[in-house]
């Protein structure tokens, strides 16, 4: 006959076994201990013995005619007592030989020390019983060894494959069906992967929570919630642990404890391996996630964030972006600027968007101008980077709305060229500082505003190339007189007869009249598109 299995990943209970036919078939009955029936079953032990807890090591399902049982009272919590003592699972007694109805002294005695007590009113072949019960067991075991050897396996190739903390941790999620998470020694999360529940679920509170859950050095399940917690090291000290939330499933089984163990061991060796450190991947993941509004909703993001200790709510913020230049910033420049945020109370996540990009959110408090915390962050920025170049975005007050503060903070960088001066008040340049010259660089790679350039110019730029003339270097000197002939020949340090004859070939090789406003506009848009920013501002000729 075939039996059911208990659920794949833990030894049968009390409750399971009660569940096989063979048993069954006796009419269990529970009379003690209704609510420890998920007790594990580690073998059956058939006794008629009247000390059996001598032959038992812990776990057992005890099966008994009811034979031996004391006629005494003290004896029978004395036989109680000392199976409680061993661990036993549950002790099932038979109702047909010597009892019809199970003794007081037997159901008080086991209530008490709250051993499970189950009857059975029908005959039951105990032999049989045992054979179900441990070929069960032994399939069981069997199946949690090769569970076991895929967990090994399944970590062995992300270790050699050289996976990142977030490959193994989400692995660790997928194979054991619980929230993992990553946190460093200061109880901030640097990496969550949830299953069966949302980010937000997962680390709301999270700072207060792990603190309540206590610190071990081993691996254990703790604190008020319950947590399966493992220590994680680097280079031979404690540098974080790994957290299994419990969930909704069953308790935590040694295949959970194997997966947790395994995933620290696989960490280490990432740690090695990978020099980034884990918290600035950590501030560029949750970064990138709200420049590009890639997370989920807003309340996880807040849960992220605020898992990473910066405040989520009730506050204002800044994105600042920074481009470093070839070869980018590196890590340092991350470590340094965060830390000097910190230490002027200004808390931030600082991490690389992309190569030679660096990112900063900063979160104000609403009555702190925005401005001063901008100068300064930018004057640390230029202090390690000299050549960098600093777009700051429009403050927001929601987390979610930060999208918008990072895409102003990188048009502003898109619309500055190399070596664009600084404000004369400022060391980071914003959106209103986009005249139409930088906006036209930033447009510059526009297949649009190259065709327009073209056409309006390319005339008079060919007609240059073949006759070695300098004519568009004229028609700029001129648009920037606003038209004024006679600035023009002095910025260009011609004769006003030598100007007229020049502005009179570009009318001809242009197909247009110079006296239009609106043409000459138009001209001067195209040359500024052609030269990029202060194209338009030729300097005068040295005297």
């Amino acid at each position: 006959m075939n039996e059911p299995a208990p659920s794949a990943g833990r030894a049968p209970t009390v409750a399971d076994v009660l569940a096989l036919p063979v048993l069954a078939a006796g009419q269990p009955r529970v009379v003690a201990g209704p609510d420890r029936l998920d007790r594990p079953v580690r073998w059956v032990h058939i006794t008629e013995l009247t000390d059996p807890a001598s032959f038992l090591k812990g776990g057992e399902l005890v099966l008994t005619t009811g034979m031996p049982l004391p006629d005494d009272t003290t004896g029978v919590r004395r036989y109680v007592d000392e199976l409680t003592e061993v661990g036993a699972a549950a002790l099932v007694i038979e109702l047909v030989r010597r009892y019809h109805r199970p003794p007081d002294a037997l159901v008080q005695a086991c209530r008490a020390r709250g051993l499970p007590l189950v009857t059975l009113a029908r005959d039951v072949n105990f032999l049989e019983v045992t054979q179900v019960v441990h070929a069960l067991l032994l399939g069981s075991q069997a199946d949690a060894m090769r569970r076991t050897q895929r967990i090994h396996e399944a970590f062995t190739a992300l270790t050699l494959r050289g996976a990142g903390a977030q490959d193994v941790v989400r692995a660790a999620a997928e194979m054991s069906g619980r929230t993992v998470v990553l946190e460093n020694l200061v109880h901030q999360a640097l990496v969550c992967e949830p299953s069966g529940c949302t980010v937000q679920e997962a680390l709301t509170g999270w700072e207060q929570r792990s603190r309540a859950a206590g610190a071990g050095d081993r691996t254990a399940v703790g604190g008020p919630a319950g947590w399966l917690t493992a220590p994680v090291s680097y280079q031979g000290e404690h540098w974080g642990r790994l957290v299994m939330l419990p969930g909704d499933g069953p308790a935590f089984g040694p295949e959970h404890v194997t997966v947790l163990e395994r995933t620290a061991m696989a960490l280490t060796v990432a740690r090695l391996i990978h020099a980034t450190p884990w918290e600035h991947t950590a501030h560029r993941a949750a970064l990138r996630e709200l420049a590009e509004q890639r997370h989920s909703s807003p309340e996880d993001a807040r849960a992220r964030c605020a898992a990473l200790g910066l405040p989520a709510q009730d506050g204002v913020f800044l994105a600042v972006l920074v481009d470093s230049g070839p070869g980018g910033a590196g890590t340092e420049p991350e470590t340094l600027l965060h830390r000097e945020l910190r230490s002027a109370g200004v808390p931030a996540l600082v991490g690389e968007l992309s190569p030679g990009r660096l990112g900063i959110l900063a979160a104000l408090r609403p009555a702190l101008p925005w401005r001063p915390v901008a100068e300064r962050v930018s004057r640390g920025v230029l202090k390690l980077l000299p050549g960098a170049t600093v777009g700051v975005g429009s403050p927001v007050a929601d987390l979610a709305d930060t999208a918008r503060s990072f895409r102003e903070a990188a048009r502003v960088l898109e619309a500055t060229p190399p070596g664009q001066p600084l404000p004369a008040d400022r060391s980071f340049h914003e959106l209103p500082d986009i005249g139409l010259g930088r906006l036209l660089y930033a447009l510059r790679e526009d297949t649009r505003v190259q065709g327009y350039a073209e056409r309006r110019l390319g005339r008079l730029l060919d007609h240059d190339t073949r006759h070695g003339t300098d004519l568009v270097t004229t028609l700029g000197h001129y648009l920037d007189a606003a038209g004024n002939k006679t600035a023009a020949a002095r910025r260009g340090g011609l004769s006003r007869e030598t100007l007229y004859q020049r502005l009179r070939t570009i009318e001809r090789l242009l197909a247009t009249g110079l006296e239009s406003g609106e043409t000459r506009a138009e001209l001067h848009v195209a040359l500024m598109a052609l030269r990029g920013p202060g194209a338009g501002r030729t300097p005068p000729p040295d005297r």
